[in-house]
């Protein structure tokens, strides 16, 4: 295989800058709005990273290691609008290409060879990008795509870099493992205790031990750092059968309320039981909860439930999950539910399926959606919304739902604070 991974540079701070010429050379950062309290860098330049301002910085913090900082607002449309025409680009090579985030792409362009060389067509696509859309890209050409990603991060801003089977433990061996995809601050501890620190050491580990600290996951990590990843590149537009249909959003403030989380797991949850209606699933039998916490942290966890399609069922074992689960007791930044276990609307029927409790709610959500879908979502809402009015404008159709105030996903938090172990209502 011959795969490609681009990396659009500074991506929002550069679409900043296409549309204003005057801020070249200057160091910028996009945020969210401080008048909100959403004002966290998203976004920086060069000139401003020469600083040290990071991803997740406040406002204020970003400035006064810049003070001469220009802070731009989001412009999520643009920029979803920019990435399309790039894709536009990378369509003229191959027709296998796979989003990875609205500023990452792959590519197969394994039989592509009418327009060269795996590093030819990435040059190609680094001078088109360049000249006819005024952005610039770091393309990575590897056999694989975790390796194509990897090689991608070596060489910024506006550059190729070739990883191949010949050269790719002396380029990436010595990289820290956290650099490999889907290492996360977890597992990278879980390798640390392991002494295991680079990829390399990943790559020389015992994959039987790596199992038993990791369980299947850490067989996949070995294969990935030994060159062993044969993943295809799927085609954007391929639909593939789903076995699963979550939702996430990255909050632009911490969360310390657990009605607060309750509230935006309705949120995500109805998000999931419209999609789950749409594609014709039927019911799912198990609920998945992911949480980020300010610090960044990731937990994941599941539940069995009876099969179910409702939002309330969906939103409650998510909730449930949270309150038996989640014991880090730090201010939570992300959240994310997912269903699985999909009957197709193949089941064996019951009492409680052909006229219970779980018919009359069903036909009460049924009732719920001809109004929304007659009138706008907005304009019936679940009483738990109220107090919080931005929940109820966001798009629960949404393919990934998140405000911009956290579209990267790399938050840090703004304040310090405790967790509230009980809500203030009960």
């Amino acid at each position: 295989m011959v795969i490609l991974h681009s990396d659009l540079n500074n991506f929002y701070a550069t679409v900043e800058r296409k549309l204003y010429p005057d801020l070249a050379g200057k160091p910028i950062a996009v945020c969210g709005d401080k008048e909100t309290r959403h004002g966290i860098v998203l976004a920086k330049s060069e000139e401003a990273k020469a600083y040290g301002i990071k991803t997740g910085d406040v406002i204020w913090e970003a400035k006064r290691k810049c003070p001469s900082l220009i802070i731009r607002p989001v412009r999520f449309r643009e920029y979803v609008r920019q990435s399309r025409m790039v894709r536009d680009i990378y369509a003229r090579f191959t027709d296998r290409i796979e989003p990875f985030g609205i500023d990452e792409c792959w590519l197969d362009v394994t039989h592509s060879k009418i327009f060269g060389s795996g590093e030819e067509i990435a040059e190609t696509i680094r001078r088109a990008v360049k000249e006819e859309l005024n952005l610039t890209v770091s393309v990575g050409v590897s056999f694989n795509k975790v390796f194509a990603k990897l090689a991608s991060d070596l060489k910024k801003p506006d550059a190729v870099t070739v990883v191949d089977r010949g050269n790719f433990q002396e380029k990436l061996y010595g990289l820290a493992v956290t650099d490999l995809l889907y290492v996360g601050k977890a597992t990278a501890e879980k390798l640390r205790r392991m002494g295991i620190k680079t990829i390399g050491a990943l790559a020389a580990a015992d994959e039987s031990l790596l199992h038993t600290v990791l369980g299947k996951w850490g067989v996949t990590l070995s294969r990935y750092a030994r060159g062993l990843d044969d993943a295809p590149v799927r085609d954007m537009h391929e639909r593939a059968e789903l076995k699963s249909v979550g939702n996430s959003l990255t909050y632009p403030e911490d969360i310390y309320k657990l009605e607060d989380i309750k509230r935006l797991l309705y949120v995500l949850s109805e998000s999931v039981a419209a999609r789950m209606k749409d594609a014709g699933l039927g019911k799912a039998d198990t609920v998945h909860l992911w949480v980020r916490d300010k610090e960044l942290e990731t937990y994941g966890w599941q539940k069995k439930v009876r099969p179910t399609a409702l939002v309330g069922e969906i939103a409650e074992a998510a909730f449930a999950l949270f309150r038996e689960r989640y014991v880090a007791r730090r201010a939570v930044r992300g959240l994310g539910v997912t269903v699985s276990g999909f009957n197709n609307g193949i089941e064996q029927l019951s009492f409680d399926v052909c006229g219970g409790a779980y018919a009359k709610k069903e036909r009460a959500e049924e009732a719920v959606a001809k109004i929304r879908e007659k009138h706008g979502y907005s304009k019936l809402q679940r009483g738990i919304m109220l107090e919080d009015p931005s929940a109820g404008r966001m798009d629960i159709r949404g393919e990934r739902l998140v405000r911009p105030g956290g579209v990267d996903g790399e938050i840090a938090s703004q304040d310090e604070g405790l967790w509230e172990e009980e809500p203030t209502d009960e």
